[in-house]
C-alpha cells in the first residue's frame, strides 16, 4: 500500500489486480446467486437499518476488514476466539480497540437462518465494511465473493503484520508490500481515516515524549498539538479519551484528511509519515487537485484489491457456523 508518477502507479495497481484476480478465479461477483440468493440483501438491509444509529461503526468495520486481510489474508481470522489454545488476533494491541464483533455475529445469524453453512464470515465482514461506508454516504466498491474462512488465529502474527500508528514510512510500505500492496494503496487506504476516531495512547507520545519544545513532535503543527493537550489528551496517561482523526469533518467521507496532512495535522505518526516520501506526497497532492469523485474511484480500486489478499477459495478453509469459533 519512484519516479513513475501517479498514472504509472495506477497502471501497476491495475496489473497486479488482474494478476491477483487470475489466481483466485473462484472469487466472483454474485457468488451466492444460486446457493443463497438473498444473502447480500439480508446483509445490506441490516446495515442500512442499524448503521445510521451508530455511524462510527463504519470506520470500525473498515479497520476490522483491513486488520483481517493483513493477517493470513481476508479469511475472518480476526473474528476468531482462541484456536488450538493459541491467543487469537483479537488480543493483539492493534486489535484491542476493534468494535462491532457482536454486529457481525448478528448478521451471520440472519444469513445462517436463510442459508445454513453457505456464506462465509470472511464475505460477511467484507460486505458489511463496504455497505457501512456506503450507508454513511461514502464511496461504493465492488465486492466479489467466494471467500472461505480460516481456522487459525494467532496474536503474534497480528502483532507482526498489522501496521501501527507509530510506524514510519519505510515500515508502513514494507508491511503493505508484504501483502502485495504499493504506495498508491497505502495513501488511498489511509484515506479511510477521514471517518476515523482514535484513543490518546495511539498518538500521545507525539504530544509528551518527543524531541520538540514541551515534548511535542516538531513535525506536528504546534497549534494543533496545543489544542490536543489542552482539550483532549490532557495527561500522558489518558487511555480513554476519543479524538476525531479528521476534526470537523469526521462524519463525511471526504478529502479533508489529506488537506490536514499537508498542514502537518495528521494525528498519527503513520499519517504524518505519508508526507515524508516524495511519491506518497505527490499522490496526496494529486488527490487534492482532483474532484472528490476521483478519490472515491481510486479508493474503491484499493479496497477491491485489498479484499483479494490471500483469499481462501474452493475447498480451502471452511464456512464457519459461528464467526468466533472454528467448526467442531
Amino acid at each position: 500500500m519512484g519516479g513513475t508518477g501517479f498514472l504509472g502507479v495506477l497502471i501497476t495497481a491495475f496489473g497486479l489486480l488482474a494478476f491477483i484476480g487470475s489466481t483466485h478465479a473462484q472469487l466472483q461477483m454474485d457468488f451466492y446467486a444460486k446457493s443463497c440468493p438473498k444473502a447480500e440483501k439480508i446483509i445490506s438491509d441490516y446495515v442500512k437499518q442499524h448503521i445510521p444509529n451508530a455511524p462510527s461503526l463504519a470506520a470500525s468495520f473498515i479497520r476490522m476488514h483491513f486488520h483481517d486481510c493483513f493477517v493470513r489474508g481476508c479469511d475472518a481470522s480476526v473474528l476468531l476466539n482462541s484456536t488450538n489454545g493459541q491467543s487469537p488476533e483479537k488480543n493483539a494491541v492493534p486489535n484491542q480497540t476493534l468494535r462491532g464483533f457482536d454486529f457481525i455475529d448478528r448478521v451471520k445469524s440472519l444469513v445462517e437462518a436463510e442459508c445454513p453453512g453457505v456464506v462465509s464470515c470472511a464475505d460477511i465482514l467484507t460486505l458489511v465494511a463496504r455497505d457501512s461506508v456506503v450507508t454513511t454516504g461514502g464511496p461504493f466498491w465492488q465486492v466479489p465473493t467466494g471467500r472461505r474462512d480460516g481456522v487459525i488465529s494467532n496474536v503474534t502474527e497480528a502483532s507482526n503484520n498489522i501496521p501501527t500508528p507509530f510506524n514510519n514510512f519505510t515500515t508502513l510500505l514494507r508491511l503493505f508490500n508484504n501483502q502485495g500492496l504499493d504506495t498508491n494503496d497505502l495513501v488511498l487506504l489511509s484515506g479511510a481515516h477521514t471517518i476515523g476516531i482514535a484513543h490518546c495512547p495511539s498518538f500521545s507520545r507525539r504530544l509528551y515524549n518527543s524531541t520538540g519544545p514541551g515534548g511535542v513532535d516538531p513535525t506536528l503543527d504546534s497549534e494543533y498539538a496545543a489544542n490536543l493537550k489542552a482539550n483532549k489528551c490532557r495527561t500522558p496517561n489518558d487511555n480513554t479519551t476519543i479524538v476525531e482523526m479528521d476534526p470537523g469533518s469526521r462524519k463525511t467521507f471526504d478529502l479533508s484528511y489529506y488537506t490536514l496532512l499537508t498542514k502537518r495535522r495528521g494525528l498519527f505518526n503513520s499519517d504524518a509519515a505519508l508526507t515524508t516520501n516524495s511519491t506518497s506526497l505527490a499522490l496526496i497532492n494529486q488527490l487534492l487537485s482532483n474532484p472528490q469523485s476521483f478519490f472515491y474511484a481510486q479508493f474503491a480500486k484499493a479496497m477491491e484489491k485489498m479484499g483479494r489478499i490471500n483469499v481462501k477459495t474452493g475447498s480451502e478453509g471452511q464456512i464457519r457456523k459461528q464467526c468466533a469459533f472454528v467448526n467442531s
